[in-house]
Parts: C-alpha cells; sequence; structure tokens
C-alpha cells in the first residue's frame, strides 16, 4: 500500500511504499526493516559498552538476544491484550507485519527475561539494565519511523507547522471519529493531525544522547534505568494523550499513560532516595 504523506505548512510531500522488497512473492515490510535496524544498532552500542564494563562478549550476546526475542514476543502480547478491538484468529494475533508492538510490553519484557537471563550467566543484572536502558531510547527513535511508514501512531488535528495528512489518516480518523467523539474528542478527518511518532522519536533520540552522556558519570548502579524510565515515561505520557489510537483506558487515564505516570513516580522517588543516601554516605566520610 502506497500513501502520498504531505506536511502542507513545511511546503514537505512523500509517497511512501509499506513495502520495502519482495522475496518469492512475500513482501517484506519496511515497518519490519525498520525495527529490526533499530535493534542492531542498539545491540552494536550494547557490546561496546559492555566491553567498557568488562562483560563476557559470548555470554553477553546471549542475554541480549534472550532479551530482545522475548521483549518482542511481549510486545505483542501486550498490546493483543489491551488492544481496543478483538482478533479473529490466532494467526491475526501473531501477524506483527503489519503493526501492532506495544513498546511497553518490550520493555517490560526485555527487563525481565533480561534479569532471567542475567542470573543464568551471572551477570551483575544493574549494570547490564543501565546499558540497555542506555541503548533502548536509540531504538525507540528509529522505530518509530515505522509508524511514520505506516501511517499509524498519529494524534488529533492540529494546526502546528507538523500538521500530517495522509489517505491513511484520514480514512482511519473516517472510520474512529464517532468513538472519538463519544470520549469528547471532536476531530476532522480532512485535517493534518498531530504526527505523534515524530514527537517520541525526537524524545528518544534526546534522552539517548543524555543517557550516553551519563553512563560513565553515574552515581550508583541502576541510575541510568531509573533515569531511562523517568524520561521515557514524562515523554509519554503527554505524548500519549495526543493520541487517536490508544489502547484500553483505566480511571479516565489511557494504559501507556497510567504505566508512564506509575513509571515517572517510582522512577522519581528511587533516584531522589539514592541521591539523597550518597550524599549522607559522603558527609560521613
Amino acid at each position: 500500500m502506497t500513501y502520498h504523506v504531505q506536511f502542507p505548512a513545511l511546503g514537505l510531500e512523500f509517497t511512501v511504499n509499506r513495502v520495502a522488497f519482495s522475496i518469492f512473492g512475500l513482501n517484506i515490510y519496511w515497518y519490519g526493516v525498520i525495527i529490526t535496524l533499530g535493534i542492531v544498532l542498539c545491540v552494536m552500542l550494547g557490546l561496546k559498552l559492555g566491553k567498557y564494563y568488562k562483560l563476557n562478549e559470548d555470554d553477553f550476546i546471549d542475554v541480549i538476544m534472550v532479551s530482545a526475542f522475548l521483549g518482542i514476543v511481549c510486545a505483542r502480547v501486550y498490546y493483543v491484550i489491551f488492544a481496543p478491538f478483538k482478533y479473529e484468529s490466532l494467526l491475526d494475533m501473531i501477524n506483527i507485519r503489519d503493526g501492532g508492538l506495544a513498546i511497553y510490553g518490550g520493555i517490560i519484557g526485555g527487563f525481565l527475561f533480561g534479569y532471567l537471563a542475567c542470573k543464568w550467566k551471572k551477570f551483575d543484572f544493574l549494570t547490564v539494565a543501565d546499558i540497555a536502558a542506555t541503548c533502548f531510547p536509540l531504538g525507540q527513535a528509529i522505530g518509530r519511523w515505522g509508524n511514520f511508514v505506516n501511517q499509524e501512531a498519529f494524534g488529533t488535528n492540529t494546526t502546528s507547522i507538523f500538521g500530517m495528512i495522509s489517505e491513511g489518516t484520514t480514512r482511519y480518523l473516517q472510520s474512529v471519529s464517532g468513538k472519538l467523539a463519544s470520549q469528547g474528542i471532536i476531530v476532522d478527518p480532512s485535517m493534518p493531525v498531530h504526527p505523534t511518532f515524530l514527537y517520541e522519536s525526537v524524545w528518544c533520540i534526546i534522552g539517548f544522547v543524555l543517557l550516553l552522556l551519563h553512563i560513565k558519570k553515574k552515581n550508583f548502579k541502576g541510575e541510568n534505568l531509573c533515569l531511562y524510565v523517568f524520561w521515557y515515561g514524562l515523554g509519554r505520557f503527554f505524548i500519549e494523550g495526543l493520541r487517536t489510537d490508544s489502547l484500553e483506558t483505566f480511571g479516565g487515564l489511557r494504559m501507556s499513560q497510567l504505566v508512564a505516570l506509575v513509571s515517572v513516580v517510582v522512577s522519581l522517588g528511587i533516584l531522589i532516595y539514592m541521591n539523597i543516601k550518597i550524599k549522607k554516605e559522603k558527609s560521613k566520610n
């Protein structure tokens, strides 16, 4: 499927084909290619940081592969569980070529199985978690461009210079305008929308640079992990509020907003506690 994507205020126009290439009649989508690129770059950077911490490369690769694969599985499971619609078959549930990966499911699954893999390989989990947390935003920033190709993960109407419109945004808003109106969200399918995938990509790039600069200066094990959880959660909370394709809502908050809010509060609490503890220990010495 081809989309004609326009950013009217910027005078930009793109023709985007979701299919990257075909092998023996099987279409390979840009979404998968872009996600894979993000993972590969994260692995390469992770291995480089692993050398700094003197982690055995072969064992570290095992930890990365387990975390990455099961993280993707969990990202899909999370999406299927909280999707605002029902899947008709098991085949539809496991088909990710058209998108449908929830990043919070991937983060939770990646760190959970990463913890188990670290126990298996006798690695210090917090050291590995700091490395992963530094690399994650890079992969997320790249991966969000898969949403651009699929013309998904966009927001409500906007008159800002970043407003975007295509056949994909128009068709989707036409199909959900009634549902959104019942939630008090009025949209005009013929008008540009917030490119929330772009906002999140930029937010993640900034976070990646900050975490990369900080990792060798951190004050305690797990600090980069906490900083990542705080930074991403803070941005995701507000960006998610703009979207029109959020997963299920709970207590007036969208699922990702709820997870983001909890993430921000918990990570900020740990950061404050640990820094106060470190200052007290330094004052005693």
